[in-house]
Parts: C-alpha cells; structure tokens; sequence
C-alpha cells in the first residue's frame, strides 16, 4: 500500500517535499502466516526465511519435519490459531468448496488490526464483502490482492475505493519466462497423453 501510495507521491505535480514521518511496516522479522503450503506456499516460505520472517502455516497435510527445519516453519493444525499471530496472512490455496470464501468476517476478526491480507490464489477464497467492511472499519490495516472475483471488478466495486488495498490484474505469472515455462509444461504434459505415458503434472492425481 505505501509502494503505491508512494509512488503517487513522487511523482504528483502538487508534490513539494517528502514528509517524514510516512512510515511503512518492516517486514523482516514479521510473522508471516501461510494457508496453503503447497509448492508456491513453500517457495514463498523460502524467501520469506530470506528476510528472517517467523513462518506460520496451515495445510491440510503437515510438511515433514526435515522441510519445515529448511525454512522455520511452525505448522498449525487449525487456520484459527494462526491468524491471531500474523503479521502478514498469505493466501496460497486451490480454490475449491472447502476453501471458498475461506477468509470471512469471523477470520478477518481474528486477524491483528495491524495485519496484512495477501491473496494470490483465486479471487473467491475471500468474501470480498467482509473484506470491504473489515478494511472500512480497520479491522485489519491493508489487503493486497492479485486476484479478485471478478476479474476485473466492476469500475464501482467499493474495494475501488479503498486507500488501504492493492489490487493487481492478476500478475502473478506473469513474465515471459513463466509463460514460456507454462506453455512447455502444457505440451510435455499433451505429448505424455497421446503417447500413453504418465502425465508429468496432473492435476488430480489417481
């Protein structure tokens, strides 16, 4: 939110000075609480353990004892434990009937009042209509989304007029390299079909 916000700043014609007091949050040394530590959750934890972040995180399955040592993770059988802790709550889950509209009302009341809500896996993990009503109140300090349901939100979606959230348009892979990268995986994964051989990255393994 400050990047955003900052960047406005500078280059805003009615800008005349810096304040100094504009102070952002520090991230190294935060909590950061992941749901979902599939393979994106746990490259997220790689680098978080960069800035020397407290990893928290949620899953359906416990990583091994030998993967949450690599990184310093403290696994949390109920996403409830979790939120009250974090700093930062990153959303990195599949979307599906459990997991929609994971993030309600009641998990946002749980969340610090000081707490970030990241979300890079799909728009309809958070009832954005909570979300609206929790970042109006401050019942949480920022949200930032790469995803949101829909996409793009209509021009007058109230989340379009907060000064505490990003949104981005979903740009998460975007780079040439990972749609290079997708669009190779999508072939070998085509070529494996019509050859009979196993398939390298199914989706929903048998």
């Amino acid at each position: 939110v400050y990047l955003h916000s900052g960047c406005q700043i500078a280059v805003s014609p009615d800008t005349k000075y810096f304040a100094v007091d504009w102070l952002g949050v520090e991230v190294t040394r935060a909590t950061l609480g992941i749901i979902g530590m599939g393979s994106i959750g746990y490259k997220v934890a790689q680098r978080a353990r960069a800035f020397n972040m407290r990893i928290l995180y949620h899953n359906r399955n416990r990583r091994s004892k030998e993967e949450e040592e690599a990184v310093g993770a403290h696994y949390y059988k109920k996403m409830e434990d979790l939120l009250p802790q974090s700093d930062f709550v990153m959303l990195v889950v599949n979307l599906t009937p459990e997991t929609h509209k994971l993030i309600g009302k009641k998990e946002l009341g749980l969340m610090k009042p000081t707490a970030t809500l990241i979300n890079i896996s799909r728009g309809a993990v958070i009832d954005q209509d909570a979300l609206v009503e929790a970042l109006q109140n401050k019942v949480i300090r920022a949200a930032a989304l790469d995803v949101t349901y829909p996409e793009p939100l209509p021009r007058d979606h109230p989340l379009l007029k907060l000064n505490n959230i990003i949104i981005t348009p979903h740009i998460g892979t975007a780079t040439v390299q990972a749609i290079h990268m997708m669009a190779e995986e999508a072939i070998a994964n085509m070529l494996a079909v019509l050859n009979g051989q196993p398939i390298p990255s199914e989706v929903f393994p048998k």
